[in-house]
């Protein structure tokens, strides 16, 4: 999904990601894990979602793989907010670190990404992520690359 390209010229990042809250759409990550952004400002951006027994990993719990991907997201959305309608960003390097493990039961999750700073050639950010009471079970540090489309 180019949201560029579908939410058309000329947007903003955070217009485009406003655009994509108020129509409903995940791109195709989204729905494969089930999760979707809630809220996005200004560097700031909000993905929540509930894990489920498909994404289990062997050992019975749920893969680091689906908490690393949420932080992503969150970090890199709180960078598209800050691109102007001219610009696209990539990620170069994701740092994460899991403080507790996540099972089904855990509930509904929440990735909070903050811009730390942006550039002209790149954005860092932080993520959170957390149950409903704001227990920490993953936390992340992402180097974005901004460049020009």
């Amino acid at each position: 999904m180019n949201l560029a390209a579908e939410m058309g010229p000329g947007l903003t990042g955070l217009e485009q990601l406003r655009a994509l809250i108020a129509s409903g759409g995940r791109p195709p990550i989204a729905e494969t894990l089930d999760f979707r952004l809630v809220q996005v400002d200004d560097g700031f951006a909000v993905f929540e979602g509930t894990p489920s027994l498909s994404v289990y990993n062997p050992i019975g719990m749920v893969h680091g793989g689906y908490a690393a991907t949420l932080l992503d997201s969150a970090c890199g959305c709180a960078v598209h907010s800050k691109l102007s309608a001219t610009q696209a960003y990539s990620t170069l390097e994701l740092k994460v670190a899991y403080h507790k493990a996540i099972t089904k039961d855990t509930g509904l999750l929440r990735a909070e990404g903050r811009v730390l700073s942006f550039g002209r050639r790149a954005g860092f950010s932080e993520a959170k992520l957390m149950d409903r009471d704001g227990k920490l079970y993953a936390s992340a540090t992402s180097t974005l690359i901004v460049m020009e489309r």
